[in-house]
C-alpha cells in the first residue's frame, strides 16, 4: 500500500531505490505520525469531517497503534511503503470507510513534516537531559579536584600551571553554549506545519490553531508554503545544534585519550571501560573514547550533508528530502549514546594527585616567579629578563607555593555562577 497509489503497475528497481531505508527508519517515526494523526482527528471531528462516533474509534483504534509503537509490535507489512502507509492500512482494515476518512485535509507531506518535528523535538529533549546529567557530573568533579595542580599548554608545550578543577569546569562551560543553539533549534522545531497540505493549504475549513495546541507546538507555520519550506530547514538547524555539542564532546574524548597514556599519566580509566590487545598483554584501551570522537566528529559533519542536499531546490517539496531522514535520525541516536558513554566513563575516572612534582614540569613556575617579582616592585620587563636569564643558564629552581597570586586562583572556578548560567539555559526547556 503506498498513500499516493492509483492502481499502476511500479519498477522494483524503481520502487526498491525510491523507498530506500524508510521502513526501518520509519519503525523510529511511526509513534510521532500517530501522535500527528490523534491531533489531525480531534480537529478533523472539531470542524464536523468525522461525526463523534467516527472520531471515537480512530482514537481508540490509534491508541492500540501508538502501544504497538512503544512496546516494539508495530511492523510495516511487506508490500506497505512507510509507516503512514501502515497507519491507515490498518486503520482502514480495523474500521473499514470510516479508516479511509483520516487523510481529509491532510497531505503525505506536512503528515511527514509533523512527524519529523515531533520526532526532533523529543529527541531533543532527551539530548537536554543527558547534558544535564553531564554537566552536573563535571561540576562535580570540578570541585572536587580544583586544588589538584595540572599543566596548562599552549603549542603542546607545558605553559602555566592550571588545575583539574579548571579543565573539568572549562567543558561544563562549554555546555552551556551547546544548550544555547540546542534551545534554538527546539524553537524552530517548535512550529505545526499540520495543515499546510502539500504546502497550498487546503479547501477545508481546517483549525490549525486547534491541531498547534492539541500536539504540543508553541506556535504555527503561518505561511502554507513556508511550512512546506521548512522540511530540511528544520533538519539543518537541528544539525547545528548537533554538531556544535558533537564537537565539545570530541574534544573531551580526545584529552581523555591523550591524557590518560603513559606519556601524560594525567588520568586512569576504569578497567571496566577499556579493551586489551590480542598480542600485548599490558595494553588498556580508551576504545569507549576513541569512538565517541569518531562519531562525533562524523556527526559534525551533518550540517554540511544536509546543505549540500538543500543547496539548490526551488520551493516546494522534492524527493530529495527523503534523503535527510537517514543521517538526520541517526544523529540522534549516535549523539545519545555518545552522551552515555562518556557520562558512564566520566565518572569514573581518577586524576593523579602528585602530577605536578614531576621534575619534567619545573619550568611552568617561571610565570609565578615573574610575577612575585612585579608585586615586590620590579618592573615587569625586568622581572621577566631575571627569570629568563636563570632559565637559559639552567639555574631556575621552580618555587612551588600554591599561595602564589596565579595558582591561588586556580581554585576560584566561579563554579556558582557557571551553573546559574546552565539552569537559565535548561529551565527553558522545563517550561517549553
Amino acid at each position: 500500500m503506498k498513500l499516493w497509489d492509483k492502481n499502476e503497475p511500479i519498477d522494483k528497481l524503481f520502487e526498491r531505490f525510491t523507498i530506500g531505508k524508510d521502513k526501518e527508519l520509519d519503525l523510529d517515526l511511526a509513534y510521532y505520525d500517530v501522535l500527528g494523526s490523534i491531533g489531525h482527528v480531534k480537529m478533523l471531528n472539531k470542524i464536523s469531517l468525522l461525526t463523534n462516533e467516527e472520531s471515537k474509534l480512530l482514537l481508540k483504534a490509534l491508541e492500540s497503534i501508538k502501544k504497538q509503537t512503544l512496546n516494539g509490535s508495530f511492523q510495516i507489512k511487506k508490500g506497505v511503503e512507510d509507516c503512514h502507509s501502515q497507519i491507515e492500512l490498518q486503520l482502514t482494515e480495523k474500521l473499514g470507510d470510516i479508516g479511509k476518512k483520516v487523510h481529509a485535509g491532510r497531505s503525505r507531506n506536512d503528515q511527514v513534516l509533523t512527524a519529523l518535528k515531533l520526532f526532533t523535538k523529543d529527541n531533543l529533549r532527551q539530548v537536554v537531559v543527558r547534558v544535564k546529567i553531564l554537566f552536573e557530573l563535571l561540576q562535580e568533579k570540578s570541585e572536587a579536584t580544583k586544588n589538584i595542580l595540572m599543566p596548562g599548554y599552549t603549542h603542546m608545550q607545558v605553559a602555566m600551571p592550571s588545575s583539574f578543577g579548571l579543565w573539568f569546569g572549562a567543558y561544563a562551560e562549554s555546555l552551556i553554549d551547546d544548550l544555547t543553539i540546542l534551545k534554538a533549534a527546539y524553537q524552530v522545531a517548535n512550529k505545526n506545519p499540520l495543515g499546510s497540505g502539500a504546502g497550498y493549504g487546503s479547501s477545508f475549513p481546517l483549525d490549525r490553531s486547534y491541531t498547534t495546541t492539541q500536539l504540543g507546538f508553541e506556535s504555527l507555520n503561518h505561511n502554507v508554503v513556508y511550512a512546506q519550506m521548512t522540511r530540511g530547514k528544520n533538519e539543518r538547524t537541528t544539525s547545528f545544534a548537533i554538531s556544535s555539542l558533537a564537537a565539545t564532546l570530541s574534544k573531551f574524548a580526545t584529552d581523555i585519550c591523550l591524557y590518560a597514556g603513559q606519556d601524560f599519566g594525567f588520568f586512569q580509566l576504569d578497567l571496566k571501560y577499556t579493551t586489551g590487545s590480542s598480542i600485548m598483554p599490558h595494553k588498556h584501551n580508551p576504545d569507549g573514547f576513541e569512538l565517541v570522537r569518531a562519531k562525533c566528529n562524523k556527526l559534525q559533519s551533518l550540517p554540511q550533508e544536509i546543505s549540500l542536499i538543500l543547496a539548490n531546490l526551488p520551493t516546494g517539496y522534492h524527493r530529495d528530502l527523503q534523503v535527510l531522514k537517514e543521517s538526520f535520525m541517526q544523529a540522534f541516536q549516535w549523539l545519545k549514546d555518545c552522551l552515555d558513554v562518556t557520562i558512564a566513563m566520566t565518572g569514573d575516572l581518577k586524576v593523579n594527585e602528585n602530577l605536578i612534582e614531576e621534575k619534567k614540569y619545573d619550568l611552568i613556575f617561571t610565570v609565578e616567579e615573574v610575577n612575585q617579582l612585579v608585586f615586590d616592585g620590579v618592573p615587569f620587563r625586568d622581572a621577566y629578563g631575571q627569570v629568563a636569564d636563570k632559565v637559559k643558564a639552567g639555574k631556575y629552581i621552580p618555587t612551588r607555593r600554591i599561595e602564589h597570586t596565579h595558582v591561588g586562583s586556580i581554585g576560584n572556578l566561579a563554579n556558582e555562577q557557571i551553573k546559574a548560567a546552565f539552569e537559565k539555559e535548561y529551565s527553558w526547556f522545563e517550561l517549553a
